[in-house]
């Protein structure tokens, strides 16, 4: 299957309706297409291979780049930023970036070829570029990467036709048309933010982008603008709210829904966004599915508190007999980059092994009950103990660390380590050793010293008790 270049398409049937707006700046799509054409044609100048890397915050030059790989038929490979120098240096060389862009912003010192700012790309002479007429359904338009945790990190395909089946089953969910304006400061970088953009240019809606999250200036967009939907994670939502309880603000008539990630929410918050007329949608996805595959209608929200919903109009969804979820979706990854077993290895009878834990109840509501990996999440972002734990081993005076997450209020989980050593170990060492290896959110915040870590009969280390032992203080 192909369609034509969504851009194009918008570019011809709505050319004056308004594509993004960042808070300073507004483009309708056809002088978006005008604009992309002059980067296009600097990234054909170029000649950087098929993949492109981005190093990007939400800036509408990041949006008008990753628009520009896309239509010059090439594939974005988004990098986080939070990331330390060898994490990102093992993508890129696993992706064989021959570019990689860079917001000035972001610019690190010691950076080479094939990292190149902003400002130094944008300098380039060269005249507008053709856009590629169609996107192709199997065309790789984006790839991000999963947690590296034991070597080779894990880059997930999406395709075109992964993001528009995305677009469809979210469409046919929450009732989107081109008349939404769906507020955007989840990082593009992220499946959360990406998928945004992607909605954009396949319903044809406004994308108001937000750089950083700051309560104060989200609720004056969400109270002064005609946004309609927000994608949130726990932390964001409660933050939300505890800056009405200051200011007593209302949002715009307009606004429909938050769209909540990231992991379910606490009743109270519920509760309080029922009685301020706040619908909130919970949703379950993954970056193999380009985002939400299982959404809660906002009216189940208190009824069914702790699920997050029932399958989207083009997934299916069991569970096996111990409890992992597994799906059918045309959302799904064709695959890893570079890892051609990998996604094999994840099926069973044409089914996709999640790794994920749950139960659905009577009427068909899943619930996550736990993470078959270990993952936890702090703040909306995936954090893999196994791969904080291999940092800390290397550590002098380490003999034994373990990762786990505990409970936050602020954060959902924060990691904690469990460490035996011979000695007593500074915590502010401990920390900055982290700091120089890995994402900060990444690096456990508090330091446990145990004379020994509990294990079963094969070895291997009892991580449910550890939590127990945290979480039940």
């Amino acid at each position: 299957m192909e369609t034509q270049n969504w851009l194009l398409k918008q570019a011809a049937t709505q050319p004056n309706q308004i594509a993004i707006d960042d808070g300073n700046e507004r483009l309708s799509f056809a002088e978006l297409k005008k604009q992309v054409e002059v980067v296009v044609g600097k990234i054909d100048h170029l000649n950087p291979g098929s993949r492109v890397g981005l190093l990007a915050t939400n800036t509408l030059m990041s949006y008008k780049l990753a628009l520009a790989i896309m239509c010059s038929g090439r594939t974005i490979v988004w990098l986080n930023w939070r990331l330390a120098g060898e994490e990102l240096e093992r993508q890129i060389k696993d992706s064989g970036l021959q570019l990689c862009l860079v917001e000035n912003s972001l610019w690190r010192s010691g950076m080479t070829n094939p990292f190149k700012s902003y400002s130094a790309f944008l300098i380039t002479n060269a005249d507008p570029g053709e856009l590629i007429p169609v996107f192709k359904s199997d065309w790789v338009a984006s790839i991000m990467y999963t947690s590296g945790t034991t070597g080779k990190p894990k880059g997930v395909l999406q395709t075109f036709g992964n993001h528009f089946y995305s677009a469809v089953s979210s469409a046919l969910n929450l009732g989107l048309s081109s008349a939404d304006k769906w507020l955007c400061v989840a990082p593009i970088f992220h499946i959360s933010g990406f998928s945004i953009i992607m909605r954009g240019l396949i319903y044809g809606m406004t994308v108001r982008l937000v750089e950083k999250f700051r309560a104060e200036e989200i609720e004056r967009i969400l109270a002064n603008e005609t946004v309609t939907i927000m994608s949130v994670v726990p932390f964001m939502l409660k933050k939300l709210i505890q800056q009405q309880n200051k200011t007593n603000t209302h949002y715009n008539s307009a606004f429909r829904c938050m769209l909540l990630g990231g992991g379910t929410i606490d009743r109270e918050t519920l509760e309080i966004c029922l009685q301020r007329s706040i619908p909130v949608v919970q949703c379950y996805g993954m970056t193999e599915t380009c985002s939400q595959i299982v959404a809660l209608r906002s009216v189940d929200a208190l009824l069914k508190l702790g699920s997050v919903g029932q399958p989207l109009f083009s997934t299916q969804l069991k569970l096996s007999k111990d409890g992992e979820i597994l799906l059918k979706t045309p959302t799904l990854t064709p695959g890893y980059l570079n890892l051609p077993d990998k996604l094999p290895s994840k099926m069973i009878d044409g089914w996709y092994r999640t790794g994920d834990i749950g139960h659905l109840d009577k009427e068909g509501y899943l619930y996550i009950d736990g993470r078959a990996d270990e993952m936890l999440i702090s703040g909306g972002e995936n954090i893999f103990p196994q791969e904080v734990e291999q940092v800390y081993q290397r550590y002098p005076q380490i003999n034994e660390v373990a990762v786990v997450g505990q409970n936050d209020s602020v954060w959902g989980q924060v990691p904690v380590a469990f460490v035996v050593s011979d000695r007593r170990l500074s915590t502010t060492k401990l920390m900055n050793y982290g700091y120089e290896h890995l994402a900060r959110y990444k690096v456990p915040q508090h330091y446990i010293f145990v004379s020994e870590l509990p294990k079963n009969a094969s070895g291997k280390i009892r991580r449910f008790m550890l939590r127990e032992k945290l979480n039940n203080k």
